[in-house]
C-alpha cells in the first residue's frame, strides 16, 4: 500500500495566484502519494517530450491530477509542445532556489481542469539543478494533491537526467527501432538499476516500462528498422507503447498541441493505449503490422 498524507488540496494558475482545487474540502483529507514517472532515453530526438506531454495529458483526461515537469534545463520544450510557453513567468529553478513558491510556478492546462506544466529554465544552467531541491518539490506536488509526477528527461547521463530518474518510481525509456538509440537506452536501464533512490534504498527498484515511438512495420519487413522482438530481446523489457510513424506528431508539436488530442491520429490512439497500460489495463497493441491490401491492390500490386 503507498504511504499518505494529511493535506488541503491547493491549485494554482500561471500568474502565481491561488485556486481552490474543484474537488477540494474545507476539512484535511488523506491521499496516497504522487507516482513519480520518468520518460528517458539514451539518445536525443526519440520522441521524450512529446511522449512526456501525451502521456500527461492522457492521465490526466482519466480524472487524474498531474504534473508534467520540464527538467532539460537550458534547453526548454515542454512548453512549447503544451502550447503555454507564452505563459510561462517562474520555472523550476525558480522554485528551487526559493525566488517563487511552487504554486506560482505551476502554469495550469487552458484544456483539462487537472492538468499543470512546471516549465524548466532557458537562462540557466543543470548545475542550477540541485538533489533536495527536486526532492522538496516533488515532495510539495504530492502533498498538493496530485496523483502522478511526470519528469521529462534531458537526454543521455548528465546532471538533469540523473536528478530526473533518481526520486522515480517508474520509468518509461523511450526508444526508436533502430540500432544506436537500443544500445544508448541499455546504458540508461543500467543507470536506473543501480543510480536511483530506489535501488538506493534496495525496495524493489524503478518499474521500467518500454515505448517504441516512429514504428514503421512495413520498414520492418523490408530489414530497415529493429522489430518489436529484437528491441525486447536487446533490453529485456515488457513494452507498454508502440507509437507509428506519422507526420501528424510534427504537426502537432508545431501547433503547440500534444499530439494525443488529434482525434484522427493513429499516434494519439497509440498513446491512449500506453495510457491504460500503464494503468494496468490489458489492451491489445494496434500499428504493429502492416495493413493488409484489398483486391484490386493486390491484383494490380499496388
Amino acid at each position: 500500500m503507498p504511504a499518505s498524507v494529511e493535506l488541503t488540496p491547493v491549485l494554482a494558475t500561471a500568474d502565481g495566484e491561488a485556486v481552490q482545487a474543484p474537488h477540494s474540502q474545507q476539512h484535511k483529507e488523506t491521499r496516497a502519494l504522487a507516482e513519480t514517472i520518468v520518460v528517458t532515453s539514451g539518445k536525443g530526438g526519440v520522441g521524450k517530450t512529446t511522449t512526456s506531454a501525451s502521456l500527461a495529458v492522457g492521465l490526466a483526461q482519466r480524472g487524474k491530477r498531474v504534473a508534467v515537469i520540464d527538467f532539460d534545463i537550458g534547453l526548454r520544450n515542454l512548453d512549447l509542445i503544451m502550447g503555454c510557453e507564452r505563459r510561462v513567468v517562474y520555472d523550476f529553478v525558480n522554485v528551487i532556489q526559493g525566488d517563487c513558491q511552487l504554486r506560482q510556478a505551476l502554469i495550469k492546462d487552458k484544456r483539462i481542469e487537472t492538468l499543470f506544466v512546471l516549465a524548466a529554465s532557458q537562462t540557466r544552467d543543470k548545475d542550477a539543478l540541485t538533489s533536495d531541491g527536486v526532492k522538496r518539490v516533488l515532495a510539495e506536488l504530492s502533498a498538493e494533491g496530485f496523483d502522478y509526477i511526470i519528469c521529462d528527461s534531458p537526454a543521455g547521463i548528465e546532471k538533469g537526467a540523473h536528478l530526473a530518474m533518481y526520486f522515480a518510481d517508474r520509468a518509461v525509456v523511450v526508444v526508436n527501432p533502430e540500432v544506436s538509440s537500443v544500445r544508448d537506452s541499455d546504458r540508461i536501464l543500467g543507470l536506473l538499476a543501480s543510480r536511483t533512490q530506489r535501488a538506493e534504498q534496495g525496495n524493489g527498484g524503478v518499474k521500467e516500462h518500454l515505448l517504441l515511438t516512429r514504428y514503421s512495420p512495413s520498414r520492418v519487413a523490408s530489414g530497415e528498422m529493429m522489430s518489436i522482438e529484437d528491441v525486447k530481446e536487446i533490453l529485456g523489457l515488457d513494452v507498454v507503447g508502440v507509437v507509428p510513424e506519422s507526420p501528424d506528431v510534427l504537426q502537432a508539436s508545431n501547433a503547440g498541441v500534444p499530439v494525443i488530442l488529434n482525434d484522427n491520429s493513429d499516434a494519439a490512439r497509440a498513446y491512449e493505449d500506453a495510457v491504460a497500460r500503464l494503468l494496468g489495463e490489458n489492451v491489445p497493441f494496434r500499428f504493429i503490422e502492416e495493413p493488409r491490401k484489398g483486391f484490386f491492390a493486390r491484383w494490380f500490386g499496388r
